[in-house]
């Protein structure tokens, strides 16, 4: 029976099984199981992992980066963006992946096509793997962006919400500005709180897209589209990220068996 699942910690929120649950019944695959793995830490992961008879993982917070260390190897994007969600068993190693980013990159096309409008700047929210995964898809897209941290001190290339706030300010309002939130704040352990003050200067030139989906909305979002602004949730590049996952699960498991 392939095997696969999910690590992270914590899960209650997540939608993954379901939505890989309703994939192997669609695809016939009976024998196929999906399953949520809180992990409270990684030690021994490679032993865990193959003790387990996983064929493949997704990986989510707070281990998207923590993860890279227990690995054989990265796939070329994983490496660029340093970031992991997506673990596949091949040939007995242990390789990396990183679907967020071509997930993201692809809902955000289809958003600015909807939309009929391309970003002249962006703004991530976080500086954990998926903002890294987000910025890449930017890069890809060619979109001027920047990181926006709590403690920008601490982080390299990062700006401070203030700076956030300041920049919006004086940003002309025929500009199209997209904020991204990548933090985990206003999931259900934050539900009540938000990454950006309730005062924040939202306006009907800002898109904001917050890769939360449970809840949605967020009371970010709310806020946001008070204000006029445009927001869109994480549930649809949740699901495409999964699809890519399967993708290399599938190509390996054929690999394997070829």
């Amino acid at each position: 029976m392939p095997r696969y699942g999910l690590i992270g910690m914590p899960l209650g929120h997540s939608a993954s099984k379901d939505h890989f649950d309703r994939l192997f019944a669609r695809l016939g695959l009976e024998d196929c199981h999906y399953g949520l793995y809180e992990l409270s830490s990684l030690d021994d992961f490679g032993a865990w992992f193959r003790r387990e008879g996983l064929s493949g993982c997704n990986v989510t917070s707070p281990y998207k980066q923590q993860v890279i260390a227990h690995l054989d190897r990265l796939d070329v994007s994983a490496a660029a963006v340093n970031a992991v969600n997506c673990i596949c068993m091949e040939d007995g190693s242990l390789v990396g992946y990183n679907t967020d980013a071509p997930a993201f990159q692809q809902t955000l096309e289809r958003l600015m096509e909807v939309q009929g409008t391309v970003y002249t700047q962006a703004y991530i929210l976080g500086s954990g793997g998926a903002a890294h995964a987000v910025g890449y898809a930017l890069q890809k897209l060619s979109i001027t962006h920047s990181y926006v941290s709590r403690t920008p001190a601490q982080h390299a290339g990062t700006i401070g919400y203030d700076s956030l706030r300041s920049a919006l300010s004086v940003t002309d309002k025929s500009s199209r500005v997209l904020i991204v939130n990548a933090t985990p704040v206003g999931m259900p352990s934050t539900i009540s709180q938000s990454a950006l003050p309730s005062d924040f200067p939202f306006g009907e030139h800002i898109t904001l897209y917050d890769l939360i989906y449970n809840p949605s909305p967020t009371l970010l979002m709310r806020c946001a589209a008070a204000k006029g602004a445009k927001v869109k949730d994480g549930l649809e590049m949740l699901h495409l990220q999964a699809d890519l996952s399967w993708q290399h699960w599938s190509a390996s498991q054929a690999i394997k068996k070829s």
